[in-house]
């Protein structure tokens, strides 16, 4: 047997039986043709390890603000050789068009990127997306390449409430991969929800969640996001017996994250630095992954499977030296030396459709009372919700930076229908300005939070002019931005650039006194009205509980 490649004198882990063995690796066709024989080129990696390529079991590629060239280049440094990616952030700004160019734009990058087909665009009843996928259109997606199966199904509610149309989109996808989302669901709910169709969830925040749907037949995806992390707390899940249900995933990770804490081989250095057995950690991150999502043919170095593996310099470090995809190198020394551009292009530019009017950010107070107030947390994506008497000016509610009660306010960017939804929030800590954003899970409006409406006013009329992104205002000056044009979503910067803008946005955040560790980060998902507990939108304030619109005001009852 005659292969194309030998990677010889190194030790290989064994997937299947936990244990490393000292063989050479032979490659042929993009495969792995066993172990030993000739070549026509050799490779010695006499000292190294070679474990298999990393899978990110659920990873919104969007949630980088990187196009998917620029994300392909930045993952594999770290060997993340496949991702299961779910495009639910651009299908609800594009519908099956920015399905068709995530699909597209991933055509022939040496990354594997299989995907998940949107369940829930929009989220929820709740808030205007820029596109509907009904079950049908369902259904048709599922018959697309590199389409694995349903992604994460968040409306839950709407699941326990027999929603004819999920009902059907569940239908469409039985006996494929669906990916659940389901926060602190749990007793006979989590029952009926898991007998419905989802199999895998990424919102567990305690070990007893996790285990209580690990029970339940889940395989727990471990998140280690840029805002919510779950790693530490979930960790102890992760042993021999579990690790065939136990995977990880970043869902959603900004650039500068991933430049300052790697990708997947990240969480599995601190699985190992925490004392899971390399071996374990490995396994679930590769093999378990695949098999959990259906994927035949990686996740392991043995005959037959691709040839997607790393070379480490050291296990317990899990330093990645080199990656090969497929039997080629596309990762030398640390550095991605294949080329990663796709030869499909759209422009996707133009989704900044917004109308507001001069007096778009004012509250009236028509009473005396209490307000519902947002609280945003510093880690995680839940919101609590809070009653406080407001500062009331001449008839208008006003923030008051003094007490940390700041505006919000989403303004509607995909139909220009004028609809803006106000609020207030906690938490933000700003004593001046703005920040704003059109990444505001998951409809993506314009998301903004200020201490004065007229900086409010100015951040989003910048954000119109770059044709969306996220930018820190002053009432007479920006102070940073980044712009995303990409569907108001991505930036074709590489990592680096993209990383560096983030530093400085959340430096001028910081500067006008935001307490929050990553300000952008928790301002997208004020808006998303399936994560617990009070949300805006831009058809007002939301109770995710009640799954209902909520007044401002408090009533008597509600006090």
């Amino acid at each position: 047997m005659r292969g194309d490649l030998c990677l010889r004198g190194g030790r290989v882990l064994d997937v299947f039986s936990g244990r490393f063995r000292a063989v050479d690796v032979l490659v042929g066709g993009g495969r792995v043709l066993g172990f030993g024989g000739a070549a026509r080129r050799t490779v010695d990696v006499d000292g190294m390890v070679l474990v298999p390529g990393l899978i990110d079991t659920h990873v919104h590629i969007e949630s980088s603000q990187l196009s998917p060239t620029s994300f392909a280049r930045a993952v594999l440094a770290h060997g993340t050789t496949t991702v299961v990616a779910d495009p639910h952030e651009i299908a609800n700004v594009l519908g099956t068009d920015g399905i068709r160019y995530m699909l597209d734009a991933t055509a022939g990058l040496p990354l594997r990127v299989l995907f998940m087909v949107p369940s829930c665009v929009p989220a929820s009843p709740f808030d205007a997306a820029g596109a509907t996928l009904d079950a049908n259109e369902v259904a048709r997606l599922l018959t697309w390449d590199r389409v694995l199966g349903l992604g994460e199904v968040m409306n839950y509610p709407g699941v326990l409430g027999g929603d004819p149309d999920l009902s059907a989109k569940l239908r469409a996808a039985h006996g494929r991969p669906i990916d659940g989302h389901a926060p602190g669901l749990s007793g006979d709910a989590l029952s009926a929800y898991v007998a419905a169709g989802p199999r895998t969830d990424h919102e567990c925040s305690t070990l007893a969640e996790a285990q209580e749907k690990l029970a339940a037949g889940m395989h727990i995806l471990i998140r280690e996001g840029s805002a919510a992390r779950n790693l530490d707390a979930l960790l102890p899940l992760l042993s021999e017996r579990s690790a065939p249900f136990v995977h990880f995933c970043t869902d959603d990770r900004h650039a500068k994250t991933i430049v300052r804490e790697g990708h997947i081989d990240g969480m599995v250095r601190r699985a190992i630095a925490a004392g899971v057995s390399p071996e374990v950690a490995v396994a679930a991150a590769t093999i378990h992954a695949a098999r959990a999502y259906g994927i035949a043919g990686i996740g392991a170095i043995a005959p037959g499977y691709a040839a997607d593996l790393l070379i480490l310099t050291s296990l317990e470090a899990f330093e990645v030296r080199d990656v090969y995809v497929a039997g080629s190198r596309v990762v030398e020394d640390g550095a991605v030396s294949a080329s990663s551009a796709s030869a499909r292009t759209h422009d996707l530019r133009g989704t900044m459709n917004v109308q507001i009017r001069s007096d778009a950010f004012r509250i009236p107070a028509p009473r005396a009372g209490t307000v519902r107030v947002l609280t945003a947390h510093p880690e995680g994506l839940t919101t609590d919700e809070d009653h406080v008497a407001p500062r009331v000016v001449e008839g208008e509610i006003t923030a008051d930076p003094s007490r940390d009660l700041l505006k919000i306010a989403v303004v509607e960017r995909h139909h220009g229908s004028g609809r803006v939804g106000l609020g207030l929030v906690r938490g933000f800590g700003l004593t001046r300005g703005a920040v704003a954003s059109t990444v505001a899970h998951d409809s993506h409006n314009v998301v903004v939070v200020g201490a004065s409406d007229a900086a409010m006013a100015r951040a989003v009329r910048r954000l119109v002019e770059l044709g969306g992104g996220q930018v820190v205002a002053e009432v007479d000056r920006i102070l940073a931005e980044l712009a995303l044009p990409i569907a108001g979503l991505m930036s074709s910067l590489s990592v680096q650039d993209v990383a560096a803008a983030e530093t400085r946005l959340e430096a001028a955040a910081q500067e006008l006194g935001s307490r929050l560790p990553n300000t952008f980060m928790t301002l997208s998902f004020l808006a998303l009205p399936v994560i617990p507990h009070l949300k805006l939108t831009d058809r007002g304030l939301v109770d995710v509980d009640r799954f209902e619109i909520v007044p401002l005001y408090v009533a008597e009852d509600d006090a």
